[in-house]
Parts: structure tokens; C-alpha cells; sequence
């Protein structure tokens, strides 16, 4: 437990969701200070030891090379790419550190499993970055949940639009395209916070049966449009008419995925429109690839349903496509129901009332839905912060052993999409 003064941390993994969560400690000093990175990349180390005040000391090639110095701070915030996530927190976790891990947090059941034992063996507090669980939009949901407004909860459908422009450069182009590279298909690297959702609110309910379907439905060799080449800013002759011409999506738009896009030319202080050109212009940058020959094979949209042990149901639809991203939801109980637009930062209830000339009572609830993940990302990190501290936890509290059932859920309902198979929750190891 830290008893006096901010929790110190060190950063494992320098990518852009470990700079999000980090840009705490520049808000809150006093809550929270970074004081290490571990991360190959020499570039990106000093990037952060200049951003958050780092000396020398405090810099690391890796997280075993941490792990194997003297135990320097009370917590890791783990930002490593999906498969790389239990392979460095089980040595930091040996060391004594506590964690905040990105989600996905494990790749397989078995990964899954060893992280569990290890943070159980070594008395670790651990933390899943499921942020939309701290979005205002899902707290007054669970809140209404907790409280019985909606009585018990009899249906749960959600769904999540990945826009064009999103599933185009993360899943298609990016470095999530090739499942054998990153270890983990779209359901898991995009929506697993999805699957969480719903195993929160279902919580203290063991989910039964798995059953999915999914395809690559539109990025594929077949579909590509006649006569297109296969760099957009080089031999493509229909590149002008184009809605995924790399021109559009990065040199029209450079600074929308300019993390991801311009990962290359971080050696360079203020690359410029020539640099970035010239960039997408080279053989071997997929980024300025035609869409559909990039070899990608991960999935572009989904179908999830699950049957939980009191008979309720719930489905989750993944699709991309769309023109920007929006995730929605309806929850249906037996008292009362939700529905709404995390973008949109709205929900409404609808309450049964047999009273004469009445249906039901409506509610609207509006939030402000400023920040990552509908204001969630900074709020989970001063959750992290408590949890700590050895405080009263908040509602949206994403232990370890409370996000096992939402990975679970994405890990069978790949199964099932694979095999045609309905899939059965293991026995015992449901949380």
C-alpha cells in the first residue's frame, strides 16, 4: 500500500495508449509520477524521458532489464503491443511490482491463466485498462443496474462501428492486420472492452454458452475495384476516386492516426507533408498499400451471442464500415430498459407504467462525453491511483479477477467462428 506522497510508476512499453494514461501524472503530480521506461526503441525512450522528466537512471531496453535492476517504484503501467503483455508482466510481476495492464491483457486461455496464477501467487494488485467501464455513460448504467431500476436483467445487445477510415489503417493496413503477428483478431484487440461491458453488467452471473459468426467480408483480393494498383500514391490509376486512397485517409488527414502512420519518421522532429509523401510512397510501408492487398486476415465484422446460467441472453455485433465510430446499446429488464449512443452521450429509460393513458415514464441522460473512451481513459488511472492507495474502490473497478470472464467470452466466441461450434464456459474458472 503507498502510504505517503504520489505513487510512482514506470512505464513499460512507450506507444501511444502508455502516453495517454501517463499524461495523469502531468495533471495530477501529486497523485501520481512516472519515473521510468522500458521500451526497445531509443527514440521513443527519450521521447518520454523528456515528456515526463526522466533521468538517466530511469531508462531501460526492456522490461526483463527493469525487472532484473532494484524494485524503483510501486507500479508498471504495461503498454506493450497485445502478445507481449504476460511475457513482461510475469518478471515485474516476480519483482514486486503492481500493474496496470492494457487490454487485451492475455492472447489465450493459457496466457490468461498464468497471469492470474502469478498475480495471485505473488500478491499483486493488478488493473485491466477496460476504460470504458469509467465513462460516465456506463457508470450510471451499472449504477441504475446496482440499484434495481431495471429490475433483472433479462437481454443485452450492444454493438460497435468501426469507422472506414479506423478498421482501414488498425486492422487492414496497421500493425493489428496479421493475426499471427499480433496474436490476437479484431473482437479481441477492438471490442474485447465490449465483451467486458456486458460480463459487468451480467456481473455475479456465470455466462454459459458462446456462439459466433464472422468473416473478411470486404478487404480482400477479389473485391479489390478494377484496374487499381497496389500502392495508392504510386501505380494507382482510380487512387482520385478512391474513399481508402492512402492521399485521403493520412496526407489530407495527417495528423487523425499520426501515431500509428508516421511511426517511421519519429527520428524526424517536425516531419512535413514531403517526408510523409515519401513515406507512404515506399514498397515496403503498408500504410500507403491498396486496402485490399494487404494481406490482412482478421476479420471486418462479427456476431456474438451469449447465454448466461439465469437464461438471460446477449448479443454483440461488430461491424466496420461505418462513417465514424459509434458504439450503442439496449439493455432490456424486467422493470425497465436502456438505450443509447456512448458518442452521442446519451441514454434513455423507459420504465413500465400501466397507469391509465400511460406506457411507460421516459428518462433522457445526457453526459459530456469529452476525452478518450467517453471521458474514461484519466478516470481509470486515478482509479489505479486509489486502488493503491488502499481506498474505497469506485464501481468501475477492472481487477484482474473481474475481467477474466469478458476475455473468456471473446476467446470461446472465436472458437465458435472457427469451428461452427457452440462453445461452453469451462467449469471453474468463470469469476
Amino acid at each position: 500500500m503507498v502510504k505517503n506522497g504520489p505513487v510512482t510508476a514506470v512505464i513499460v512499453g512507450a506507444g501511444h495508449r502508455s502516453l495517454w494514461y501517463g499524461k495523469y501524472a502531468l495533471q495530477e503530480p501529486d497523485k501520481l509520477r512516472i519515473v521510468g521506461v522500458a521500451d526497445p526503441n531509443p527514440v521513443r525512450r527519450e521521447y518520454f524521458a523528456r515528456q515526463f522528466g526522466i533521468p538517466e537512471a530511469g531508462l531501460f531496453a526492456s522490461a526483463e532489464e527493469l525487472a532484473a535492476a532494484p524494485k524503483m517504484a510501486d507500479a508498471v503501467i504495461n503498454g506493450t503491443m497485445d502478445h507481449q503483455h504476460v511475457a513482461t508482466a510475469l518478471p515485474l510481476l516476480a519483482a514486486g511490482y503492481d500493474m496496470l495492464i492494457e487490454k487485451p491483457f492475455a492472447v489465450n486461455m493459457e496466457e490468461m491463466e498464468r497471469l492470474a496464477r502469478a498475480a495471485k501467487q505473488y500478491h499483486n494488485k493488478v488493473m485491466i485498462c477496460h476504460v470504458l467501464r469509467y465513462a460516465p455513460f456506463y457508470q450510471e448504467m451499472r449504477r441504475r443496474v446496482l440499484r434495481g431500476d431495471l429490475g433483472e436483467i433479462t437481454s443485452i445487445e450492444a454493438a460497435e462501428y468501426v469507422s472506414y477510415h479506423h478498421m482501414a489503417t488498425c486492422y487492414v493496413r496497421g500493425k493489428w492486420r496479421d493475426s499471427n503477428a499480433c496474436h490476437a483478431g479484431l473482437l479481441l484487440a477492438k471490442s474485447c472492452h465490449d465483451m467486458d461491458i456486458i460480463m459487468w453488467l451480467k456481473s455475479g452471473v456465470k455466462p454459459a454458452r458462446v456462439a459466433s459468426f464472422g468473416s473478411i467480408f470486404e478487404f480482400r483480393p477479389e473485391r479489390c475495384p478494377e484496374g487499381a494498383g497496389t500502392m495508392c500514391m504510386v501505380d494507382c490509376p482510380i487512387e482520385d476516386r478512391c474513399v481508402y486512397s492512402a492521399k485521403k485517409m493520412y496526407i489530407d488527414h495527417p495528423d487523425r492516426w499520426s501515431f500509428y502512420v508516421w511511426d517511421r519518421l519519429e527520428h524526424i522532429e517536425r516531419p512535413t507533408i514531403e517526408d510523409k509523401i515519401a513515406e507512404l510512397k515506399k514498397p515496403d510501408n503498408y500504410y500507403g498499400r491498396c486496402v485490399w492487398k494487404c494481406g490482412n486476415d482478421v476479420v471486418d465484422h462479427q456476431n456474438v451471442a451469449i447465454e448466461f446460467a439465469d437464461g438471460s441472453t446477449a448479443s454483440f455485433i461488430l461491424a466496420s464500415g461505418s462513417g465514424k465510430d459509434e458504439r450503442t446499446i439496449h439493455i432490456c429488464g424486467t422493470r425497465a430498459e436502456i438505450y443509447g449512443s456512448l458518442e452521442q452521450g446519451y441514454f434513455t429509460v423507459r420504465s413500465i407504467n400501466p397507469a391509465p393513458g400511460c406506457e411507460c415514464d421516459i428518462e433522457e441522460v445526457r453526459f459530456d462525453a469529452q476525452g478518450g473512451h467517453g471521458g474514461g481513459d484519466q478516470r481509470l488511472v486515478a482509479d489505479f491511483v486509489e486502488y493503491l492507495r488502499g481506498d474505497e474502490p469506485s464501481i468501475s473497478l477492472t481487477k484482474l479477477d473481474d475481467s477474466i470472464n469478458g476475455h473468456m467470452a471473446v476467446f470461446l466466441a472465436e472458437q465458435s467462428r472457427q469451428t461452427g461450434q457452440v462453445c461452453a464456459f469451462p467449469e471453474g474458472f468463470a469469476i
